[in-house]
């Protein structure tokens, strides 16, 4: 079904381009002028190529922060050209002081504290997407993909090239975008979406062309026009990126350790099926380099989500988006496309050692762009092989993972439509067919309309999902955390003999994105009890309906107090599906900006009012059971980002069960720039938790819900060194030591879960409730080097250490920490080389 799907897409793109061409002109849009070069620029950062002495200077520049629409503190100018392979962009900073200008080396994509210019083109001219290429006065390069209007994919990489200069009359920068990293429609005369700002860090002020009004929702929707770009060709764009890896591996063989080497070799590709439409595809890709997940210890019922890490799947992972559960009050990563699910640590372990802990990636590919119709697109997919133990049962089956994704705008990108549909298939075999669903779809709509001038917005989406294999499977797929059909109170039957579940889910919201000083949002969401969609998504809990409500005010404009402040006010009530109440919460949080450029955050929650039960993490398939009110206070303080030394402290309290269990975290982060080029931070995070009710799960009988007393403590200390030899070669350091411990006091059961005294609804029940001791260390240390541009050499290592024991044991934190470094390490030595090919 992909591959049909890719050949309709590619058919409809080759198709009439009736209506083709981006969004019609606004009136009254800020306009420029680009002028064809009739000789290549030098990029050299001056403006002594004899374009820039014809190119029309656009010079109209406002402050937008701290101040929107005012006067600028200093000049800024810019010109634009072209020609048929690259767009050219030279900006002049004006700057009286030029040995005040902050200029600091950094990683690329990395936001050092220093001045900035950037420029963002929609070549789609669709008020919706577009590409942001920035540069600080050191020649560091970042870049990003717009979409959905205001977010930013940080991840994509373009290759393209950028020249600066600092002199008498400030500093400057001169730019070459190469179009084949551009999308848009050819035609006689191309119209681009355009915009330029500037940062004067020293004053933490921004400035742009055209003006740019935080007040307003969106970025692509406020860039200006760029016209004159006549008779642009239609690139093809063909890159391959071949790569050859060497790597050295610890491997547990009994009691000991044995080394593996492995040689092996794999390629990216890129190539523009037509002047908007992109395939990018990899195969046997080894993300090597990439820096391990930080540790944690999860004793709740949900799954952890994890940060997607890899850079194929990275990049351009806006155009798959389509939230689960999110809201401007709650948002916690949910969605129908969690691409960790690629390659993912394998779902069945028989305990052997050598096991393999991660699945291998055959290959994968996406196709992404924009029709001739207006419409976006995205089409993923991707294959794994079959991950098998050393006795050769099967870990994880060879799998097909696709994804589908379109949108199209209406309106000049003020409403809209998108579909979105996943499936995976799995080759089951007799080890995995009775754990593992064979097949798993889930197909979904939504949509937005913006109006009285894009200030209101209204959205929503509807999602059905599908999932079959063995009556044992769906069994599993039934019973498990995410769906609890055994829970009395469900509102649905357990049924053993099903070989396949559906569900639904639906959510509509209402609120004011822009205009004013007032934002607010209120929403419905619902999920019902047989919705499944971690085959390829990430779901925390199906079964389950909410209401949330969100009002906020914002200050953007100076005060003798602050550069900028919010505040706003949470209301959230849950329900099951059934419609049995699992809270009612009240929230309020400020942030504030200082004159001195810290920023001071503070909110408190009232949480579990009136009578509502916890269905879920509590007797964990059990029944629900009552709970009493908590009450939540977080506090954050963040220094200025412009001295060598920026501090951070981070804290939240909780305190809940009538005074029974509370839960202290904090972070303290400090950052120091050593030098010019070394930036090096360390991070200590510490919890104390006490549950007097920690769930243990039900005993073997499956009758006796239990509970335990919990002592935890855990502590994990980060640090970092990022020193940028040059804007090409970096080295960066990562380490975390962690230690969570505790002891579990006090077993009981599950009484009366209806009880309205807390201490009627449990009673005492034997059982030996134990304790742990987990200690983790892991450590990466990656040297880049970008040889040429798009190519690049890595030299990885990476090692960790790791000891779980049942019991907190007697040693002190600090005496745990030490106990790692007596830890057998498991060391990773990777050297891995790729080389960009264009043609």
């Amino acid at each position: 079904m992909p591959a049909v799907v890719l050949l309709a897409i590619v058919l409809q793109s080759t198709a009439s381009s009736s209506g083709a061409g981006g969004a019609d002109p606004l009136p009254g849009a800020k306009r420029a002028s680009a002028v064809r070069a009739t000789s290549p620029v030098v990029i050299d950062g001056r403006d002594d190529d004899a374009v820039w002495r014809v190119a029309p200077a656009i010079t109209q520049f406002r402050e937008f922060q701290p101040k929107e629409d005012g006067d600028p503190r200093y000049a800024t100018e810019a010109k634009v050209a072209y020609d048929d392979r690259n767009l050219y962009v030279f900006i002049r900073a004006f700057d009286p002081h030029p040995d005040s200008i902050l200029k600091l080396l950094a990683r690329r994509d990395v936001r050092a504290a220093t001045d900035q210019l950037k420029i963002m083109i929609d070549s789609y001219h669709d008020r919706r997407n577009g590409f942001e290429f920035a540069v600080n006065p050191a020649g560091v390069k970042r870049d990003y993909a717009i979409y959905n209007d205001n977010q930013e994919d940080d991840a994509w990489d373009a290759v393209w090239d950028v020249a600066t200069q600092v002199d008498s009359l400030g500093w400057t920068a001169e730019f070459r975008i190469p179009l084949s990293q551009l999308r848009y429609v050819p035609r006689g005369t191309n119209t681009f979406g355009f915009g330029i700002w500037r940062d004067i860090q020293r004053y933490t002020e921004r400035e742009s062309w055209p003006l740019y009004r935080n007040s307003q929702s969106g970025i692509s929707s406020q860039l200006g026009e760029l016209t004159g770009l006549d008779g642009l060709p239609s690139p093809r764009r063909p890159e391959i990126a071949p790569y050859m890896l060497t790597k050295n591996v610890s491997v547990p063989t009994g009691g000991a350790f044995d080394r593996s080497q492995k040689v092996t070799g794999g390629a990216d590709l890129k190539y523009g099926i037509t002047s908007n439409l992109t395939l990018d595809a990899t195969v046997n890709p080894d993300f090597g380099q990439v820096e391990q997940d930080p540790s944690v210890l999860n004793l709740t019922a949900f799954e952890t989500f994890l940060q997607e890490r890899r850079p194929f799947f990275v990049q351009g992972a806006g155009i798959f988006r389509f939230d689960v559960n999110c809201s401007q009050v709650n948002c916690n990563g949910e969605g129908l496309f969690y691409s960790r699910r690629i390659g993912r640590a394998p779902q069945l372990d028989y305990g052997e050692p050598g096991s393999p802990t991660a699945t291998t990636i055959y290959g994968a590919a996406k196709l992404t762009g924009r029709l001739p119709g207006g419409q976006n697109v995205g089409v993923l997919d991707a294959v794994t092989e079959r991950a098998a133990s050393p006795l050769d049962e099967t870990m994880e089956p060879t799998t097909n993972y696709a994804v589908v994704r379109t949108q199209q705008d209406f309106r000049n990108g003020e409403s809209g439509v998108g579909m979105m549909f996943t499936a995976v298939n799995r080759n089951l075999d007799q080890w995995s067919q009775d754990s593992l669903r064979r097949s798993a779809y889930v197909g979904a709509v939504d949509f937005r309309h913006r109006f009285l001038q894009g200030h209101y917005q209204v959205s929503g989406s509807f999602d059905l999902s599908r999932v079959a294999g063995t009556d044992s499977a769906i069994a599993r797929t039934q019973r498990d955390a995410v769906h609890f059909y055994k829970r009395p109170g469900a509102g649905v039957s357990y049924d053993p003999t099903r070989t396949s579940l559906s569900g639904n889910a639906e959510e509509l919201l209402f609120g004011k994105v822009g205009g004013g000083i007032t934002r607010f949002e209120t929403s419905y969401l619902r999920r019902s009890q047989g919705f499944e969609a971690n085959d390829l998504g990430f779901l925390l809990q199906a079964d389950q309906q909410s209401w949330n409500t969100w009002f906020g005010l914002q200050a953007l404009h100076p005060s003798s107090i602050y550069q900028q402040a919010f505040w706003n006010f949470n209301w959230w009530q849950y329900w099951t599906a059934a419609g049995t109440p699992v809270e009612r919460a009240a929230n309020t949080n400020g942030h504030v900006m200082l004159k001195n450029r810290w920023w001071v955050h503070g909110g408190v929650t009232v949480g579990q009012l009136g009578t509502t039960f916890c269905d879920r993490n509590c007797s964990r398939g059990g029944p629900a059971v009552r709970v009493d009110p908590y009450l939540s206070a977080w506090g954050e303080a963040d220094g200025d980002g412009r001295p060598a030394f920026v501090p951070f402290v981070w804290f939240n309290y909780r305190r809940g069960d009538g005074g029974r269990s509370e839960r202290f975290n904090g972070n303290v982060q400090v950052t120091y720039r050593v030098a010019s080029q070394v930036n090096t931070s360390l991070t200590l995070r510490a919890t104390h938790n006490v549950n007097d009710v920690q769930p243990r799960g039900p005993d073997s009988t499956g009758t006796h819900y239990r509970f335990a007393h919990l002592d935890q403590k855990e502590v994990s200390l980060t640090g970092r060194v990022d020193y940028t030899l040059s804007t090409t070669l970096t080295l960066q350091l990562y380490a975390q030591p962690f230690v969570s411990k505790g002891t579990y006091s006090n077993p009981r059961e599950l009484a009366d879960p209806n009880a309205v005294a807390f201490d009627d609804r449990y009673q005492p029940f034997a059982f030996a409730p134990g304790g742990f001791n987990d200690k983790e260390f892991n450590s990466t240390a990656v040297l880049r080097w970008e040889y040429l541009p798009g190519s690049a050499l890595f030299l990885v290592w990476t090692q960790g250490r790791q000891l779980r024991d049942g019991a907190e044991g007697p040693r002190s934190m600090g005496g745990d920490f030490r106990d790692l470094f007596d830890l057998h390490p498991e060391n990773t030595f990777l050297v891995k080389a790729s080389y960009w090919i264009n043609w």
